[in-house]
C-alpha cells in the first residue's frame, strides 16, 4: 500500500505540474538578483542554497517519482535515503570550508559548479525520500529526511553563534542593512 496513494490518472498530471514549478522556480532562484547578491554578501548565499535544496529539488523530485517504481524493501531504500544524505552531506560542508566557499564566491565557474552540486544533491535526497514511499519504506526516508535536518541545523548553529567571521571580508560585506557579522549570523539562521 502506498502512502503517497494518487491514481493513476492523476499521478502523472501532478508529478509533471510539480516539475515545472520546480524549474519555475529553479529559473527564478539563477536568473533573479540572488546570484549577484551571493557574491558580496552571505545570507543571499543561503537564502539561493535553500531555495534550491528546499524548494526547488523537492518539486523536481516529486515530479521525477512518478515515473520511478517505489522502493518495496526497507534496507534498500533506507541504503539509498542515506547514500543520498551522505552526498549531499559531503556537498554542503564541502562548499562551505571557507577557502573553497571564498573561491567560489569569486569564480564564476566553480560558483556554478558549486549551485549546481547543491541542486544534484537536493534531488538525489528528495527523489530518494518520494521512492521510499510505500509502508515498509517510509521510515528510510524518515531516518533520512531527519538526519539532513539536524546536519544543516548544526551548521547553522556554527554560523550563527560564531563570534567572528568565517568568510572572506570582501565576501560578506553584509546585506539588507546587516553589518558583516549578523548577516553571517542571519545566514546562520536561515540555514
Amino acid at each position: 500500500m502506498s502512502l503517497v496513494a494518487i491514481p493513476a490518472s492523476g499521478a502523472v498530471w501532478r508529478g509533471n505540474a510539480s516539475f515545472l514549478a520546480g524549474m519555475l522556480v529553479l529559473a527564478a532562484l539563477w536568473l533573479g538578483p540572488l546570484p549577484s547578491l551571493s557574491q558580496v554578501a552571505f545570507s543571499p548565499h543561503m537564502m539561493l542554497h535553500l531555495g534550491i535544496v528546499v524548494v526547488a529539488a523537492p518539486l523536481i523530485a516529486f515530479g521525477l517519482a512518478v515515473h520511478i517504481p517505489p522502493m518495496t524493501d526497507f534496507g534498500t531504500a533506507l541504503s539509498r535515503c542515506l547514500l543520498a544524505l551522505l552526498f549531499e552531506m559531503v556537498a554542503v560542508w564541502g562548499w562551505h570550508v571557507p577557502l573553497l566557499h571564498d573561491t567560489a564566491a569569486h569564480n564564476t565557474s566553480l560558483f556554478v559548479l558549486e549551485q549546481a552540486s547543491f541542486l544534484v544533491a537536493g534531488l538525489a535526497v528528495w527523489t530518494a525520500a518520494f521512492a521510499a514511499r510505500s509502508r515498509e519504506t517510509a521510515p528510510a526516508a524518515a531516518i533520512a529526511l531527519f538526519l539532513t535536518f539536524m546536519h544543516m541545523t548544526m551548521f547553522g548553529l556554527v554560523l550563527t553563534l560564531a563570534p567572528i567571521l568565517l568568510y572572506d571580508p570582501n565576501f560578506c560585506r553584509g546585506a539588507f542593512g546587516l553589518d558583516r557579522l549578523q548577516d553571517q549570523h542571519l545566514g546562520g539562521v536561515l540555514m
